[in-house]
């Protein structure tokens, strides 16, 4: 995974196509300012991407005759978003430089966009990532490389670790919930459970827009406090018990991560710093080079 990673390079459309990095930028801050909630879903969307075989845009392909959607796993469907963003970049760059940018190149560097975007981390993204010509092979396979909202701690360290990433990663990671929002039936269980690990005002004022059946897909923000805004609150909030989903407490629920989490919580520059280099480290994940794979002139279809 590594080897290849290697050949990747920040300077990769230097010369095919100076201006990629600059339209890709113009066209995340514009969708961003539009609707803020994008940046997150920018960011889940590269990493959804990268978990299931690879940061290849395999998410973005649509049902066909040979291609079972990515979209449609229970970890995708109705709550990865975004796709149309991506598209939107990816026409504009084929109209400057035609079959030259790889819609997974461009699912990594939106990823940075949108972070940057609403006051989190910039960071350098390596390219020349080239696009699957298959989706993964079935739904079950890609529901097993994503984590669940239920996850346990051992299960989360166990699933990146297989990835290449550690658990100061994983954490480090799953502090992008600084931002962005989650379905009421990804958080119902937590807060009527009315476990000894959950604030009981948090799950008081969380229960009056998630009631105990119906409204599923109402929307609650991971983070309470700074909801738009990319910071180190959400840590503050696991030390306080106010994680939204049981995959978020449980980094601060006296396990082995509990100290990067109160880490994180004191020093926002660390966790920045780290989030930033965790996001390189994913993009590194069994990228399809040289002759591998295509470019996509359209990202949701192979050529």
């Amino acid at each position: 995974m590594q080897c290849e990673a290697q050949l990747l390079s920040s300077t990769f459309y230097d010369t095919t196509c100076p201006n990629a990095l600059n339209t890709i930028r113009t066209a995340i801050r514009t969708s961003v300012s539009r609707e803020r909630r994008m940046a997150a879903s920018l960011i889940r969307l590269h990493f959804h991407d990268c978990f299931v075989q690879g940061c290849d845009a395999s998410i973005l392909l649509d049902d066909a005759p040979s291609i079972i959607s990515e979209k449609n796993a229970i970890n995708n469907f109705n709550s990865v978003r975004g796709y149309q963003v991506i598209d939107n970049v990816k026409s504009q760059l084929e109209s400057i430089c035609p079959e030259t940018v790889s819609c997974a190149d461009i699912v990594a560097v939106a990823a940075r966009d949108a972070s940057f975007a609403v006051g989190g981390p910039s960071w350098t993204v390596k390219l020349g990532r080239r696009d699957s010509s298959t989706a993964s092979l079935s739904i079950p396979e890609v529901e097993t490389n994503l984590p669940s909202f239920r996850a346990s701690l051992d299960s989360l360290i166990s699933l990146f670790s297989s990835k290449g990433l550690s658990a100061r990663d994983m954490v480090a990671l799953s502090g992008s919930h600084t931002i962005g929002q989650a379905s009421c039936v990804t958080f119902r269980d937590r807060i009527y459970n009315n476990q000894s690990d959950i604030d009981a005002g948090f799950a008081s004022t969380r229960r009056r827009q998630c009631p105990v059946s119906g409204g599923d897909g109402n929307l609650a923000a991971l983070d309470l406090v700074t909801p738009n805004s990319f910071d180190n609150n959400y840590f503050r909030n696991l030390i306080q018990k106010k994680g939204l989903l049981e995959s978020d407490q449980i980094l601060f629920s006296g396990g082995s991560t509990d100290s990067i989490v109160d880490e994180y919580s004191k020093n926002p520059t660390k966790f920045k710093s780290d989030f930033a280099a965790a996001m390189i480290k994913m993009g590194d994940i069994s990228p399809l080079i040289g002759s591998q794979g295509q470019i996509r002139r359209v990202c949701n279809v192979v050529n």
